[in-house]
């Protein structure tokens, strides 16, 4: 089964609940590219399960989930500008 590159954003107010969220995310191996953001590779039924359970984890709960697979031309297409912090470029 073919796996693509996912992303999977979010926007959660109870703190326990997006805590689950993220370690969720983590144990299917995204990784966190923003605070409410994360990035990894995921087949179908990975992509599928991983909501599935994020669903629950939300339950009836405030709050909104994206699970985006994106296809390889658009990962080719990616355009990504990353500037370090100063205090990790060797600035004083």
């Amino acid at each position: 089964m073919e796996e693509l590159r996912t992303l999977l954003i979010y926007d959660i107010q109870d703190d326990r609940i997006r805590l689950r969220v993220s370690e969720t995310c983590l144990d299917y191996g995204l990784a966190r590219i923003q605070f409410s953001a994360f990035l990894g590779t995921l087949n179908r039924n990975k992509r599928e399960e991983l909501f599935l359970k994020l669903s629950t984890i939300l339950d009836s709960n405030a709050g909104k989930i994206l699970l985006q697979p994106i296809c390889h031309k658009d990962v080719k297409d990616t355009l990504l500008k990353e500037n370090a912090k100063a205090d990790e470029a060797g600035a004083v």
